[in-house]
């Protein structure tokens, strides 16, 4: 129990992220088989299902939003200020306590500058460099799919990159891309007004609007 205590937050986020991903295969899969079904064409397994390109552009296309959203919204957070928000730095105020305090580094990095450095970065780093595998896992099975697609109705496959400007994979990319930025602009603009008692990432009951920060 203690240890759930310590890690609940991280336990429930990763159940509810398997289950999420159990719930696509299901639910992708069974509407694959009735699109078959519609076309006259004989059912496939799960196994089949998961070695389809479609499936994995779906689930890369998605992944690729979310580290590219919460990337942005580290460095950004880092440089920009929103007057009232609970999820920004006070623009008259911008240093954090802990800037006031000696930095604490790992043993592994102390004995190097550049390590230093980029330990001082290494959220963002690590938030881009997944958006980047993502994007690059996204293109290479959209483009997959998308070939499958074409050899079925007689057109000639497209090279990587020739791919890489085609419309359907943009299409994808910024149809996820739009509703990231836009939930994270809405977190930032209802933190000034709104509330959730508890919750580190609101305000407290007591703070005013105008207030920025939790």
């Amino acid at each position: 129990m203690r240890f759930f205590r310590n890690h609940g937050l991280t336990i429930v986020l990763m159940t509810a992220f398997a289950a999420s991903v159990v719930g696509m295969v299901i639910a992708g899969w069974n509407h694959e088989n009735q699109q078959l079904a519609n076309h006259g064409q004989a059912q496939i397994s799960v196994a089949q299902y998961l070695s389809d390109a479609s499936f994995w552009s779906a689930l890369f296309e998605n992944w690729e939003s979310e580290w590219l959203q919460m990337a942005a919204y580290v460095a950004l957070t880092a440089f920009l200020f929103q007057k009232g928000s609970a999820e920004s730095l006070d623009p008259d105020n911008p240093e954090r306590e802990e800037s006031k305090k000696k930095p604490y580094y790992p043993r592994s990095v102390r004995g190097s500058a550049i390590l230093r450095r980029l330990y001082e970065y290494s959220l963002g780093i690590a938030l881009a460099s997944f958006f980047i595998l993502s994007l690059a896992a996204h293109l290479v099975a959209s483009r997959a799919a998308a070939n499958s697609e074409a050899l079925m109705h007689g057109r000639q496959p497209v090279s990587m990159l020739d791919y890489v400007g085609d419309a359907q994979f943009w299409f994808e990319s910024f149809q996820n891309w739009q509703s990231e930025f836009f939930s994270t602009a809405m977190l930032v603009v209802l933190s000034i007004f709104l509330r959730f008692k508890g919750s580190p990432e609101s305000k407290s009951i007591s703070a005013r609007h105008e207030d920025t920060g939790g």
